[in-house]
């Protein structure tokens, strides 16, 4: 399997950890994907998604400080690289970071208003504000 021999070639792993981690990690990925689109979970997972996505940073970042030549295996592929043909380190660090802060924003808001976890009342109501800027308006009382 490709997730495998993509974990491997990262050398941070002995080879039983990383066979079962190459295996875990399509399945994991996935559960956190759809997790996110349907918005259940969504501080919890927003959260496991900026850690896996800090992982694959510092991943990347061992892999680039120790001089190997592979590719990363983000979206397919895997290994080591053909002769002739270089890794691009840099944009997946930066790729990367962004999914990360992403995380940490998802993690930190939580989910908006046509989620999962809005429509089963798991996530706590929302302050009304107004749509033109964004600030909540103070409400004057009535005399009555």
């Amino acid at each position: 399997m490709l997730s495998v021999q993509s974990v491997k070639a990262y050398e941070l792993l002995p080879d039983s950890l990383a066979t079962v981690v190459g295996y875990g990690l399509p399945i994991l990925e996935i559960v956190i994907g759809v997790l996110l689109v349907v918005g259940l979970l969504t501080r919890v997972v927003g959260g496991i998604s900026a850690l896996l996505m800090l992982a694959f940073v510092i991943g990347i970042a061992s892999v680039w400080a120790r001089g190997l030549r592979i590719d990363c295996g983000c979206f397919g592929g895997g290994g080591q690289l053909k002769p002739g043909i270089e890794p691009d380190y840099l944009v997946d660090i930066l790729r990367d970071s962004g999914l990360f802060v992403l995380g940490v924003l998802v993690a930190r808001f939580g989910p908006g208003r046509l989620a999962l976890d809005s429509a089963l009342g798991l996530a706590p109501e929302r302050e009304p504000y107004d749509e033109m800027d964004g600030e909540e308006e103070p409400r004057e009382e009535e005399d009555n």
